[in-house]
């Protein structure tokens, strides 16, 4: 049992950290804030230090604002529904006995430790390419006509790249929850003449719930912030401009960090808003 002394030391000891965490995020944080409610465009010579909710109105009632949340849900939930799915398959897959298990279990992992642009411009310029991408080689040797993928469908092609680099995260800790599944369960099913499906539905998709619910947690907080892909491969052109890449372009391509700042604020609270409540989610499960 700790005493009255050892706790003033641990939190003596954790006191520098903390401090440097603080200052690290509320620094940054607290200047968003106070230029949100300024009209701050340093390019024209602009500086106003109080304009009240004048930036967050014009971002609110932009058109834009709204097409941008709803590609942001939209890529998140596909990129989820993608992820899960595939995660769930491959950890089954995987937890089966197979020659050379180690190496196609790293293969399998090893897209999620490539880093986001590098993800992005492979797709580009390997797959998607419409002159001399793989897929464009795949097209005209069956005869068909190349199809330009990041013209054609972008968000479509979007959603692909992160799926595949997020794939093995949620196939990594699916993997993890497939292997603490007692075998003792499977097999009584199996000899009281449960079909495959059957076990799966009512044996391991159960045991596999609270991994999954982790997943959706983890991978929602990142996914809402989705943003060297859109710039690598589309700019934000053709439907593909989230949130985030629309506080980009106030900020750094409209140069008025003022209404940057104010969309800024609003992604973090509607990020806040989404976490919380998948992290009640995920308490529920966990307590059951």
């Amino acid at each position: 049992m700790a005493t009255a002394h050892s706790k003033s030391a641990a939190r003596f000891m954790i006191a520098p950290a903390v401090f440097v965490l603080l200052v690290w995020m509320l620094i940054p944080l607290c200047m968003t804030l106070y230029f949100s409610f300024a009209d701050y465009r340093p390019m024209r010579g602009v500086f106003e230090a109080w304009i009240g909710f004048d930036n967050y109105a014009r971002f609110f009632s932009s058109s834009s604002f709204i097409k941008s949340l709803v590609t942001t849900l939209w890529m998140v939930g596909s990129i989820l529904l993608i992820t899960i799915t595939g995660g769930v398959m491959m950890a089954l897959l995987l937890d089966k006995p197979m020659f050379g298990q180690g190496i196609v279990r790293i293969l399998v992992i090893a897209p999620f430790f490539v880093m986001p642009t590098v993800s992005a411009l492979v797709w580009k310029n390997m797959f998607f390419n419409v002159d001399n991408g793989l897929f464009s080689y795949a097209y005209k040797f069956f005869g068909l006509q190349p199809y330009d993928f990041l013209s054609q469908a972008p968000l479509f092609s979007i959603i692909i790249i992160v799926a595949w680099q997020w794939l093995p995260f949620a196939t990594l800790i699916l993997l993890t929850a497939v292997q603490s599944l007692d075998s003792e369960q499977l097999e009584a099913a199996e000899m009281d003449g449960a079909p495959a499906l059957a076990r799966f539905r009512f044996i391991i998709l159960p045991h596999l719930s609270r991994a999954i619910t982790v997943v959706i947690l983890i991978q929602t907080i990142f996914l809402l912030s989705i943003f060297a892909e859109i710039f690598v491969t589309t700019n934000g052109a053709f439907g593909t401009r989230t949130l985030t890449y629309l506080v980009y372009q106030r900020v750094l391509e409209s140069q008025n960090i003022g209404l940057g700042s104010a969309g800024g604020i609003v992604a973090v609270i509607l990020a806040n808003i989404i976490a919380i409540f998948l992290m009640r989610i995920v308490g529920k499960n966990l307590d059951n």
